[in-house]
């Protein structure tokens, strides 16, 4: 659905990430863990186009708002800083498919980083009110991309972060700490990513050499958000230059089992 929103708040969290609270209409709440949207952020015909962005947390039916996390890396997203609270923008969605929470009996492995923390924590949220277990891995290059670490502790979820150059957490890839802990695990698991491609990549093979079943969501740049400019497409697994497939990352995902995708390096 097509709808005016009203900017609630507007806050930098971390050196060029932003958190932002707007109005949304009572049927929005059940907006699915990974879906997302698409924002015009300005009235103005530049930029012309919308731009996406996941969905992090929700109100009630009673008090109906929606948040999201973006960071400052262009117009678009300067133009969406620059808003107060007061002003109204313009919003589609929620679009695409979310997350499938899987069995009862499978151990949740959270990974993510960044902006890539949005889709995952309305995830978490699900998954802690079913009682199911569930783990955070969360990466960065720096203290400055670990976002709302204290949100998600609050949930109870067991968090444990991992900074390239050590300002927080254990020094080094996150994915390896994910690594130690699989070893350590009898029972079975699932990870749940969404990150930078380098990240989703090396989970998705840790997942494959594993036979896990992974979910990844991906951060593709989309123009239309519903499937007709084919502008966020990514190759499916059985990609090749003779024999085409892609998948179109806005309509049929964001959300993908991992192995239904070509991983590159």
């Amino acid at each position: 659905m097509q709808f005016k929103s009203e900017i609630l708040s507007n806050q930098e969290i971390a050196p060029a990430y932003w958190r932002i609270r707007l109005s949304a209409p009572p049927s929005f709440v059940s907006a699915k863990p990974g879906q997302f949207i698409m924002v015009q952020v300005s009235d103005s015909i530049s930029p012309l186009l919308r731009r996406p962005f996941g969905v992090f947390n929700t109100g009630t039916d009673e008090q109906p708002w929606f948040e999201m996390l973006y960071k400052v890396v262009g117009k678009g997203t300067a133009l969406l800083a620059s808003h107060h609270a007061g002003e109204i923008i313009d919003v589609l969605g929620p679009l695409g498919t979310g997350f499938d929470q899987g069995s009862d009996d499978e151990e949740k492995l959270i990974v993510g980083g960044g902006i890539g923390l949005a889709p995952l924590y309305p995830l978490c949220k699900e998954l802690t009110q079913k009682k199911s277990p569930v783990r955070l891995f969360v990466g960065g290059r720096t203290q400055a991309d670990i976002l709302c670490l204290e949100d998600f502790k609050a949930l109870g979820v067991d968090c444990h972060v991992a900074t390239e150059d050590g300002s927080l957490g254990t020094k080094g890839c996150v994915t390896k700490a994910l690594e130690q802990h699989l070893d350590q695990l009898s029972g079975k698991a699932a990870p749940y990513v969404c990150g930078p491609h380098g990240m989703l990549a090396a989970v998705a093979r840790i997942a494959d050499a594993r036979q896990l079943p992974c979910q990844v969501s991906l951060e593709n740049y989309m123009a239309c958000g519903v499937g007709a400019c084919l502008g966020c497409v990514t190759p499916g697994k059985n990609h090749s230059p003779t024999t085409p497939d892609y998948r179109c990352v806005c309509a049929e995902g964001p959300v993908f089992a991992s192995n239904e995708l070509q991983w590159r390096s």
